[in-house]
């Protein structure tokens, strides 16, 4: 089934609690693999802290001479395949990338963020002339406001909207996005003080649909 790799060079930008995030979001209706193919193993820690969905499958794999046998079995098992890469250009990155049928890029209203996020497509691109496929990779702008964005920020974002394809909704900064890092489990197990919690849940269906509309569009683009 389909594969959604997350990849970013640089650390802090977001790609492991997206991950997480849309992969508890979409086990709610789906049957999910995640692939925690970065040497920190955030995923597998957040898997170890509490009872996640019984709808997902957590695998740790950072050997790139294994990585896409993995892929392969779990695509067997499930309706969908996330990849939680490591942060720098790799053999294994290649290899996943080869293998996905999108890259979600993280990045966050910063210049470091944007600068990296645009070195991590230019990977992309490369890759796919190495593999001579399209290899589909979308922005996603995660860690940002909720509320009024700075100047610099909107100035930001506007101009990586204008160059390149981005996601129209946005991983909001929340606490209960971070919380789970720390508890584990999903929204929906989050201890009763952490607040924000329906908002969450909110934003995250946002960008699981908007995911699940890409893939849709694809398939329309590739039949016409």
């Amino acid at each position: 089934m389909s594969v959604i790799s997350f990849a970013t060079s640089k650390g802090g930008a977001g790609k492991t609690t997206a991950c997480i995030v849309l992969g508890t979001t979409f086990a709610d209706q789906l049957k999910v693999s995640i692939i925690d193919a970065d040497p920190a193993h955030r995923v597998n820690r957040w898997a170890e802290k509490g009872p996640y969905p019984k709808s997902i499958t957590v695998i740790k794999c950072a050997d790139e001479n294994r990585i896409m046998d993995v892929i392969e079995a779990e695509q067997e098992k499930s309706d969908v395949v996330l990849v939680d890469l490591e942060g720098v250009a790799s053999k294994l990155n290649s290899y996943v990338f080869s293998m996905s049928d999108l890259v979600i890029v993280p990045t966050g209203d910063e210049q470091q963020d944007v600068e990296d996020a645009i070195l991590t497509l230019k990977q992309i691109k490369l890759d796919s002339r190495a593999s001579r496929r399209d290899i589909p990779a979308k922005v996603l702008f995660a860690r940002t406001k909720a509320a009024v964005k700075s100047r610099l920020e909107k100035k930001l974002n506007k101009q990586m909207r204008d160059n390149v394809d981005c996601f129209e909704a946005e991983l909001k900064t929340r606490t209960a996005f971070s919380s789970i890092h720390n508890s584990g489990g999903n929204l929906d197990s989050l201890p009763s003080d952490v607040s924000g919690v329906d908002k969450a849940k909110e934003n995250a269906r946002e960008i699981a649909k908007e995911i699940i509309a890409t893939f849709q569009q694809a398939k329309q683009e590739a039949v016409a």
